[in-house]
């Protein structure tokens, strides 16, 4: 049983872009279902590949359909592990502290900074999202906070890889697209920085 389990979390891990076009395609008759069930799947099951799986809706739906969809599907999935985490999260505290050390860090730091945090982390793609949904849970921060943190900052992440994914020959073409998402990331963060302003003072 546990040498199956390995190799089918082994073989998930390691999905390409074409397995994932092929699975959508496959349940093409199901519409958006499949879009957003995959990257909801990867906000509970973190070893999946987001990355893969976000470039490949925007390949199967579009640009704009497979953002959609992917910002919908892992929204949705980092509110679900967030709202266990706050449910259960405090009664399993030491258990899941002990098996997620970096977590009591990461929320006591949330805790204290608020949004700002939550939405440069958001923003990343490689940063391990069900820490952080873990540990926003498990921390004192508001729900409103962490609802705008993950939406924008989820927001960012899943564009910019729709984005590049959808279109990485023009990258390699024309390198001022790659300035204009550092230019853009810089005005997003300075908007952050309001916002967590704003936060505080209504808190």
């Amino acid at each position: 049983m546990t040498g199956w389990f390995e190799q089918a979390t082994h073989d998930l891990a390691n999905l390409d872009m074409a397995q994932i076009e092929q699975w959508l395609l496959d349940y093409a008759s199901l519409g958006p279902l499949p879009g957003i069930i995959l990257p909801l799947s990867e906000a509970v099951l973190s070893f999946l590949p987001l990355f893969v799986i976000v470039i490949g809706n925007a390949s199967a739906y579009g640009l704009w359909l497979g953002f959609l969809y992917s910002w919908i599907g892992t929204s949705l999935g980092a509110l679900l592990v967030f709202w266990l985490a706050r449910k259960f999260g405090r009664r399993f505290g030491k258990v899941i502290v002990k098996k997620f050390p970096k977590t009591e860090k990461l929320f006591k730091w949330s805790e204290r900074k608020g949004f700002t945090p939550l939405f440069l982390l958001y923003c990343f793609p490689f940063v391990p999202s069900l820490l952080v949904n873990i540990a926003s849970g498990m921390s004192a921060v508001s729900f409103k906070t962490f609802l705008a943190a993950l939406l924008m900052g989820k927001a960012v992440m899943v564009f910019v890889i729709s984005f590049v994914g959808h279109d990485w020959q023009g990258f390699v073409s024309q390198p001022w697209r790659i300035a204009a998402l550092v230019v853009m990331l810089f005005l997003l963060w300075y908007f952050g920085k309001r916002l967590e302003k704003r936060f505080q003072l209504e808190a």
